[in-house]
């Protein structure tokens, strides 16, 4: 199969990375670069084409759509609700001064 040949997915894959390109167009990112990123989150999800082979029939991971693009969030939930709040106390005693 010829590199870029998009005969080995599925056609929900296919529809999935269509939608995310759309996503990434509607942010202003080049189409071209908009068709990669969302070829390379299907491969990431997925595993790549699922048509035939021993990889058919593996459940999606979601990984990074379930992220969103942004980055690995550290700390727990209650470290980073005392970071929230402690940024906004000290915004607010800046506001003041």
């Amino acid at each position: 199969m010829p590199r870029g040949d998009k005969g080995a997915y599925t056609d929900k894959q296919k529809r999935k990375a269509e939608h995310i390109e759309e996503s990434y167009e509607a942010r202003g990112v080049p189409k071209e670069t908009a068709e990669a990123r969302a070829w390379a989150t299907v491969n990431q999800e997925s595993g790549g084409g699922n048509k035939s082979g021993s990889g058919r029939g593996k459940p999606d991971t979601h990984v990074s759509s379930s992220r969103g693009g942004r980055a690995h969030k550290s700390g727990s939930p209650e470290q980073r609700s005392a970071a929230a709040r402690k940024g906004w106390v000290t915004r607010r005693k800046h506001q003041a001064a």
